[in-house]
């Protein structure tokens, strides 16, 4: 077991549309931050749309996938020794076109990738107003869904890592106070599957306020095996490597001994 790795699974660049810097310049920063690994993980594109760019503020096009990979890969070279590039990716799931996205991705040598939940029910997680006017069992309903999708994200066998599994609760921090068991449920799963969740340190920057996920979720995670990793969800350069001391102090306080980093889908851990 190694000690004392400084990583950053977590980061986004120009391509998706609604980030600051080049892959580059979140590169430099890693190393300014005294990282030994940086991943970068854009966001995948929309694989299974016909158009090749839907969404340009939120995604990279098809079309430019190829050539985001080529250019990590070429940063895994010409930084070898500074620092470690991996090459992640942060991929939407959607249940239904698990085949269309395991196609691309069996195409690349990725370290890692990142299974993350942004809609539920067909609406984005982030949207504002999409609780307005629903009833108390329709928000449990709503989360409930929410940790269904983050369940079969698990099952589908395409990820070292879940994204940010409470992000729901980012513009609507009302959202952890939605009792139900499906927390738990889905906790359970991922320990069986034995999958990494990350501590994404974009929460702060959202209304919640905090990391995702929450503390408790983490102590629950613990307790049922589910292991850990960093990511800062950087969209701007600066944000590298963020809290990421903290975390690992918080990490050490809840109790857990390691956690993970990746290379060529292989997990590793790293003593807290």
């Amino acid at each position: 077991m190694a000690n004392d790795k400084k990583f950053d699974f977590h980061t986004h660049h120009i391509r998706c549309g609604h980030a600051r810097g080049t892959i580059r310049d979140y590169i430099e920063a890693g190393i300014e931050k005294g990282l030994d690994m940086i991943g970068i993980a854009d966001h995948t594109p929309y694989f299974s749309s016909e158009q090749d760019q839907p969404y340009p503020h939120i995604a990279m096009g098809k079309s430019q996938f190829p050539e985001y990979i080529a250019e990590v890969l070429q940063f895994k070279k010409e930084y070898a020794g500074k620092i470690d590039v991996l090459l992640g990716v942060e991929s939407d799931f959607f249940p239904e076109h698990v085949q269309v996205y395991q196609q691309c991705f069996d195409q690349y040598p990725f370290d890692y990738i990142i299974g993350s939940v942004h809609h539920v029910d067909g609406i984005n997680i982030f949207k504002k107003d999409r609780w307005e006017g629903l009833t108390a069992r329709q928000k449990r309903q709503t989360k409930e869904t929410y940790y269904d999708l983050i369940e079969q994200s698990a099952r589908s066998g395409m990820f070292q890592i879940l994204g940010h599994i409470d992000a729901m609760k980012g513009f609507y921090p009302a959202f952890s106070e939605i009792q139900t068991e499906a927390i738990e449920k889905t906790l359970k799963v991922i320990a069986e599957y034995d999958i990494a969740i990350e501590v994404n340190t974009s929460g702060k920057t959202k209304y919640s306020g905090g990391w995702y996920p929450a503390d408790d979720i983490l102590e629950r995670a613990l307790h049922f095996g589910v292991t850990a990793t960093f990511g800062s969800d950087a969209h701007d350069p600066d944000r590298v490597g963020d809290d990421f001391d903290l975390v690992k102090k918080k990490l050490k306080e809840i109790g857990f001994k390691e956690w993970a980093y990746f290379k060529e889908k292989k997990r590793f851990l790293a003593s807290l």
